[in-house]
């Protein structure tokens, strides 16, 4: 079953970092950069607010394990946001071609 994965960075120069990383060790066979956002949240007992970018992972489930532990190998994080979500429909022939770019484990 295909995933897409999600994951924030503190910003580019790292998300691109990881999504080079992803791509180069075929655990993803696409990943997006979307620009700076917003995230509010509780850490620590406190709300905080601080800009991120997002990466938007295509691969597969089989290959999550792997995914996840190199973005926590790379990422600045104490706790890194990993969320992986099932592809239940998609395109065919775009399915097909992450089956292909990515490992085959």
């Amino acid at each position: 079953m295909h995933q897409i994965v999600l994951c924030n960075c503190p910003d580019e120069s790292v998300a691109k970092m990881i999504a080079e990383k992803l791509i180069t060790d075929q655990l993803a066979a696409c990943v997006n950069i979307l620009p700076k956002m917003t995230s509010v949240y509780r850490w620590q007992g406190k709300v905080a607010c601080d800009e991120e970018v997002m990466l938007m992972i295509k691969s597969k489930q089989q290959l999550f394990s792997q995914l996840e532990q190199a973005i926590i190998k790379l990422h600045p994080y104490e706790v890194v946001e990993i969320i992986a979500l099932n592809i239940q429909q998609g395109n065919e022939l775009y399915l097909n071609w992450i089956t292909d770019s990515v490992k085959n484990n």
